[in-house]
């Protein structure tokens, strides 16, 4: 006598058999909770449109006015006439190239100058943390206490230290009397420069030595061992994998040192050919009060702020890749 054991049947190859999970409709309990869990950030969200948002729209709307203050009634729809007077009036031409000569400057030469600073701190020796706070101290100080130390304590033609250094250093040869140059007057643009570069190098070592500190230290050891010299080790694995540290700090500082306008106020206000862009529109708006020539000029400068920020943003979140998948 023979028995027969029933068997379930066998669902098909590849599907499974658990129960397909119910759908969250389109006003149910995970739409809640997530209108619940993003709630808190509104306020900061409507704070952040009301002063950032806002005024960038009455600016964009005032930019396509050709409105004077001095005489508020003969104010006119003009369209994109004030953006064609950005790009071809000879002061705000020349603005646009002291602002790239300007920014190029400062930036090249602080992360060159940072860079050493970097591999200097990156050793140890006696004092490293004291002499690195030294460093950092110029990045700290105000824009406007800066520049103005810059002018009346270096640069002054009169009781300034340049000056008084110089005096000290002829002297030593003899020379009684020498020269003693006006330097605001002799050199503008490189004074602006250099009172910026001075400012703005303590913010690159600091990115780059921390990427300095990022680098895995077992392959510098391995390039040690196998003979590399330092000149070697430096361009092939040093350099390489500071390449994002350096696009990173070149970027930020472009943004920052494009809108700079303390240094060119405090030093020169605007004179002797250091007008950059940003004290072109102070010029424009508040000294000419052409409202919407200056909302142009401004709208300008913020796009070309925003492109820069956005190639920052891209090199900030590779770097974050990078460091994830070392991890």
């Amino acid at each position: 006598m023979s028995t027969s054991v029933s068997t379930p049947p066998q669902s098909p190859a590849g599907a499974s058999s658990a129960p397909a999970p119910r759908r969250a409709g389109r006003g149910g309990p995970g739409r809640a909770r997530a209108w619940a869990t993003r709630a808190p950030l509104l306020p900061a969200l409507v704070f952040l449109i009301a002063v950032t948002q806002l005024p960038f729209v009455a600016t964009l709307v005032i930019s396509l006015f050709d409105w004077n203050s001095l005489s508020p009634d003969d104010r006119s729809f003009a369209g994109v006439s004030n953006y064609g007077s950005v790009f071809t009036d000879s002061d705000l031409r020349e603005s646009v190239f002291t602002t790239i000569l300007l920014t190029a400057t400062v930036v090249i030469v602080s992360v060159v100058l940072g860079l050493l600073l970097a591999l200097l701190l990156d050793r140890k020796f006696f004092g490293r943390g004291f002499v690195r706070t030294l460093l950092i101290t110029p990045f700290l100080l105000v824009p406007v206490s800066a520049a103005l130390m810059w002018k009346h304590v270096l640069y002054n033609p009169e009781y300034g230290l340049l000056n008084g250094g110089w005096a000290w250093f002829t002297g030593l040869f003899g020379v009684e009397n020498p020269t003693q140059p006006d330097w605001i007057s002799d050199m503008p643009l490189i004074a602006v420069e250099t009172a910026l570069i001075w400012q703005w190098t303590p913010f690159m070592m600091l990115i780059l030595l921390a990427g300095l500190q990022s680098r895995p230290a077992e392959i510098i050891e391995a390039a040690k061992l196998d003979g590399a010299t330092v000149w070697q080790t430096f361009r092939y694995l040093t350099l390489p994998h500071l390449r994002r540290y350096l696009e990173l700090g070149i970027l930020l500082g472009s943004i920052y040192i494009v809108q700079n306008f303390d240094a060119v106020f405090t030093l020169t206000s605007g004179g002797l050919g250091t007008a950059n862009l940003p004290y072109t529109i102070y010029q424009t708006f508040y000294q000419a009060h052409e409202y919407g020539l200056a909302s142009a000029a401004g709208v300008v400068v913020v796009i070309g702020t925003i492109v820069i920020a956005t190639f920052a943003l891209r090199v900030v979140s590779s770097l974050f890749s990078e460091e994830a998948n070392r991890a």
